[in-house]
């Protein structure tokens, strides 16, 4: 054993280098070891009613639509997620909620992904009214039919339209699949008015607030969608309707749905609050170890050279120089 050591120490330099070597070749395979570690789906739901319109959100700087902010929040999460994370994506208008598609693989598909949010607008809407209470059983229903447990992130500004009343609130506490979901109320709580767009997607005006009035006798009829608006467009600066983020509905119906509730005026908050989700399962999948390796081959490339460099840096600095000037 010592006669090992003592031709150890002859040549340091030499097996230090092949060990460095022979790490980098090494990672060259790109080798992994089996870690078990938490897997998660998402399902994100954006709301694409008309209030969503409202540009009272900041993009780079800029000012944007609710809309705009929400599509550009989950275009940086979905960067951020790691690579074995499912994501699926949803609309909302009326009552329902639709699927676009089921989750998916977020590396493998980022791209459709990150096309999927750019193509995605108001005018995919099928309805004008925003009942989100109601759309809490279909999100529920929709989650239930997926292959494997999936987690609901739901963006919303919480605007009602019509507005609620006691004929048409629906009562949520029979709602028991929601734990775990995660309500973004989306929206500043100073508010803007709602604009109205053509077909063109031309701005029109704004909605008035008598066309987001409503008596609490036509509430029946607007349950059953038989209600229409009387008049499209504010005549005046004072008619326009103010829409708000409404954090007090989204507050209610997270605790009587036994969801999560988040406001998504910051990302890092966002990502904190899914991070907090439960996850879908916890699988063994491959840990990649290529890149400690290469850390490994590169401290013992500086333990084999350092001792050289500082010498050479001593003998250098000790040793006196002579300067010959010619004249």
């Amino acid at each position: 054993m010592s006669s090992v050591i003592k031709k150890f120490k002859q040549n340091r330099d030499l097996y230090t280098l092949l060990t460095a070597f022979s790490l980098l070749a090494l990672a060259l395979f790109q080798p992994s070891i089996p870690v078990k570690r938490s897997i998660y789906s998402y399902f994100f739901v954006i709301d694409i009613t008309q209030s969503m319109n409202v540009a009272d959100m900041k993009v780079n700087g800029k000012t944007a639509s609710r809309l705009d902010y929400t599509k550009q929040m989950l275009r940086e999460t979905t960067s951020s997620l790691p690579c074995g994370t499912k994501v699926g994506i949803g609309m909302f208008s009326g009552v329902n909620v639709v699927t676009l598609y089921l989750p998916i693989d977020v590396c493998e598909n980022f791209s459709s992904i990150q096309d999927t949010l750019d193509h995605i607008n108001w005018r995919s809407a099928w309805t004008a009214d925003s009942r989100i209470r109601e759309s809490m059983l279909s999100t529920a229903r929709v989650v239930a039919n997926f292959p494997e447990p999936t987690q609901v992130v739901y963006f919303s500004d919480g605007e009602e339209a019509p507005k609620l009343h006691a004929f048409n609130t629906r009562d949520l506490s029979t709602l028991q699949s929601a734990d775990g979901w995660l309500l973004v109320g989306i929206g500043s709580l100073q508010g803007a008015a709602i604009p109205k767009f053509d077909e063109k997607n031309q701005l029109t005006g704004y909605w008035s607030h008598e066309s987001m009035q409503l008596a609490p006798g036509a509430a029946p009829i607007a349950a059953a969608g038989l209600l229409k608006r009387k008049r499209d467009i504010a005549e005046s600066l004072n008619d326009r309707y103010i829409a708000k983020l409404s954090e007090g509905s989204m507050q209610s119906m997270a605790k009587e749905i036994g969801a999560a509730y988040v406001r998504g005026d910051s990302l890092q908050a966002l990502q904190s609050a899914m991070k907090k989700q439960i996850p879908a399962r916890r699988e063994w999948t491959p840990f990649s170890i290529a890149s400690i390796l290469a850390g490994l081959a590169g401290l013992l490339l500086l333990a084999a050279y350092t001792p050289w460099l500082i010498k050479n840096g001593i003998n250098r600095a000790a040793k006196p120089r002579l300067i010959v000037v010619k004249l």
